[in-house]
């Protein structure tokens, strides 16, 4: 090897792990074994189920008629326009509700970080919502949207494409923006508590020599307060993009899955529970389960987070 190689092979090596972080990965190993163990308990059998179901044609009105068809009941789902149309609304109501509550919820931790008068207040009026059983909140805004009882009408007729006989669950859209809006105000609390942690995290003293440097109030947000919340906001995009993925309970309440507002885990609902299609449900139920740990791997993999290389020490 020449001497003008041996800077490009030494560059090509990976970098050297401290032992601090081989430490804490070891002590996260720990901590994380005990749930992992108890999840696999309590999940393992219901998701063997899940998969031995989902190779039969199998209903539960005729438990005689039950037959095998291997990889069939996958194919009768994804050869199926109404599987994509509700995975359609399904993601549609991930992305707008994620993206909306990210930049809602960031502004609540802001206030509730900075806020010094009546902290403890302001903090616990923020997440009321959240601590509200869904399908209560959702019946209450199913109230609120209604044509005949509710308020959004008569309070938000100013705007131009609002007015007082507006059906808000007489047609997709609009009923999807119910939804949306729902969902919206339950889990916002939820991802400004997650980003509160992150901005505890961040040090006084870098701000302070930001200003001083001659930063403005932009530049201090995009170039050290985000930065350094990284890991903060891809825990909080992760939990709430995953639960939304599986969005369930206010579409049961408000619209029952009308005006083509059905989600993945509704459809999933209505062939298990009203049409006892065991094998076709417990397909839709791997298929949900596949999509969220591919959710959860693009979402990982977006971030690229590594904490040891923040610190410093890989």
């Amino acid at each position: 090897m020449s001497a003008a190689t041996a800077p490009a092979a030494h560059l090509d090596r990976p970098p050297k792990v401290s032992d601090r972080a081989k430490a804490e990965n070891a002590l996260g190993r720990k901590l994380v074994l005990p749930a992992v163990v108890v999840m696999l308990v309590v999940t393992a059998y219901p998701m063997i189920q899940a998969l031995y179901l989902s190779l039969f044609q199998y209903r539960l009105t005729t438990p005689d008629d039950k037959s095998f068809v291997g990889l069939g009941n996958y194919a009768t789902v994804l050869t199926d326009s109404l599987f994509w149309r509700d995975m359609w609304n399904t993601v549609l109501i991930m992305l707008v509700t994620v993206a909306v509550e990210l930049v809602i919820g960031f502004a609540f931790a802001m206030v509730m970080h900075r806020i010094i008068f009546a902290r403890g207040v302001i903090r616990t009026s923020i997440l009321i919502p959240y601590g509200i059983i869904t399908v209560v909140s959702a019946f209450a805004w199913q109230f609120a949207f209604s044509l005949n009882n509710g308020f959004v009408n008569s309070w938000f007729s100013w705007l131009p494409w609002i007015s007082s006989d507006t059906n808000w669950f007489g047609d997709h859209w609009h009923a999807m923006f119910a939804i949306m809006v729902s969902e919206i105000w339950k889990t916002t609390p939820f991802m400004s508590l997650l980003l509160l942690a992150g901005l505890s995290q961040i040090s006084e003293d870098m701000l302070e020599a930001a200003k001083v440097d001659g930063a403005t109030w932009w530049q201090r947000l995009t170039r050290v307060i985000l930065p350094n919340m990284r890991a903060a906001i891809m825990v909080a995009v992760l939990f709430r993009a995953l639960d939304a993925f599986r969005i369930f309970d206010n579409i049961f309440v408000m619209t029952r899955g009308a005006q083509n507002t059905e989600s993945v885990s509704f459809l999933t609902y209505r062939q298990v529970i009203e049409q006892f299609q065991l094998g076709l449900g417990s397909a839709l139920s791997v298929l949900l389960f596949l999509s969220v740990l591919l959710l959860a791997f693009l979402i990982v993999k977006l971030f690229r987070v590594d904490l040891a290389a923040a610190r410093g020490e890989a």
